[in-house]
């Protein structure tokens, strides 16, 4: 990234290829739309390109590229989500988020889905932030601007309501 700062913007397509797919599956999770999640990380390394200059070399870039996606999805919850008819298929969403790698059949990956879809999205993003895109409680915290007490926590509520959710399905 300091190679991008530096103006080399060759560079900023190594970190497209790094980050592409976990950033697909951070926004797939909570957009459930795959064409919106195509925008949302092309948006987030326009931002990158935008906002190359208050990147901080001394802090971790992951960190600072998933608090530019909770921006950008921040932004895009704000203006399109409430205007979007709430219905998705479930299935085809479920076949580019979860996997049987993750340890679940089709039939779990769908439940799972949607489940997670019926929590708050604040509780939604943070379980996929934790959970799903395995991000240390330590980068969470600093993304969210918060305590990593507060972070345990908040994850351990949003676990419980999402299990409680799951086994109401059921």
């Amino acid at each position: 990234m300091t190679e991008v700062q530096n103006g080399r913007l060759d560079h900023l397509e190594e970190l497209f290829e790094r980050y592409q797919k976990k950033l697909f599956n951070f926004f797939m999770r909570l957009t459930h739309d795959q064409a919106a999640s195509e925008d949302l990380i092309q948006n987030v390394f326009v931002r990158i390109m935008k906002y190359r200059n208050t990147y901080n070399p001394n802090l971790k870039f992951k960190t600072w590229i998933y608090q530019l996606s909770r921006n950008q999805f921040h932004d895009y919850y704000r203006k399109e989500m409430e205007k979007r008819d709430d219905f998705s298929d479930v299935t085809t969403m479920a076949d580019s988020s979860l996997t049987a790698e993750d340890g679940y059949d089709k039939e779990q990956q769908v439940q799972l889905e949607q489940a997670l879809k019926k929590l708050p999205i604040e509780k939604r993003e943070l379980l996929v932030m934790s959970k799903m895109q395995g991000m240390h409680y330590d980068d969470i915290a600093e993304i969210k601007e918060i305590t990593v007490a507060n972070v345990k926590v908040q994850v351990h509520r949003a676990l419980k309501e999402l299990r409680t959710i799951y086994f109401q399905m059921n």
